[in-house]
């Protein structure tokens, strides 16, 4: 199984989520969306353990079977696709949402998350 980090639950997992550690333990491929490594690198900006959760980030970045994935062309296209489906239901997402979705549905991943309104999604398998 592919499996997709959101951002709150790479932090489930940093704060030591027996259950979240065993989600991503079991997973063939572990996928980052380049949107979660700008989101966590931000609060590691902002917070006060930036240089300790930076090193922790790099050593997991690092582990077999975890891959940071990135928009192309063909992102651009699910990100319209989601786009015009959430506007049409009514049931916007945050836009940093928006591209995490369009990542994870280009790769054919599972999302690990706990925000709700990725459930507006139908189309997106939540782990």
């Amino acid at each position: 199984m592919k499996l997709a980090l959101d951002t709150n639950r790479y932090v489930d997992l940093m704060r030591g989520d027996a259950e979240v550690r065993a989600r991503v333990e079991g997973a063939r491929t572990v996928l980052v969306p380049y949107v979660v490594l700008g989101e966590l690198r931000a609060g590691f900006a902002v917070g006060t353990d930036g240089r300790a959760n930076e090193r922790f980030l790099q050593r997991f970045l690092a582990t077999g079977g975890v891959e940071v994935v990135y928009a192309t062309d063909a992102t651009t296209h699910h990100y319209a696709a989601l786009y015009r489906q959430l506007r049409q239901q009514e049931t916007p997402v945050p836009t940093n949402d928006l591209w995490i979705a369009a990542l994870v549905t280009e790769h054919g991943a599972s999302l690990y998350t706990r925000d709700a309104h990725f459930e507006h999604l139908a189309q997106l398998d939540l782990a």
